[in-house]
C-alpha cells in the first residue's frame, strides 16, 4: 500500500507500524490521537518519507514513513 501513496492523498498513521518503529524509540511514545483519527493530507513526499497536514486540528506538519501511513 505504501508505495500507491502519492501528494494529495488523504491518510491516516497505522498506530502499530507508528508505535513499534525506530522513530518511537528515539522521540515521546505518547502519540497524539489525531494521528490516528483524524484526515492528513500528504503534501509533499521525499524517498520513504511523506509530509503530512492534519488540516482539522492546528498542529504543525510532520514526516511520517510511508509505510506508517494508510489511505483514509
Amino acid at each position: 500500500m505504501a508505495a500507491t501513496l502519492k501528494r494529495g492523498d488523504l491518510v491516516r498513521a497505522v498506530r502499530e507500524k507508528l508505535e513499534n518503529s525506530v522513530e518511537a524509540t528515539a522521540s515521546d511514545t505518547r502519540f497524539p490521537s489525531y494521528l490516528f483519527e483524524t484526515r492528513g493530507e500528504i503534501v509533499d513526499t521525499n524517498d520513504d518519507y511523506a509530509l503530512v497536514k492534519f488540516g482539522e486540528v492546528p498542529t504543525p506538519n510532520m514526516w511520517l514513513r510511508l509505510d506508517q501511513l494508510e489511505k483514509f
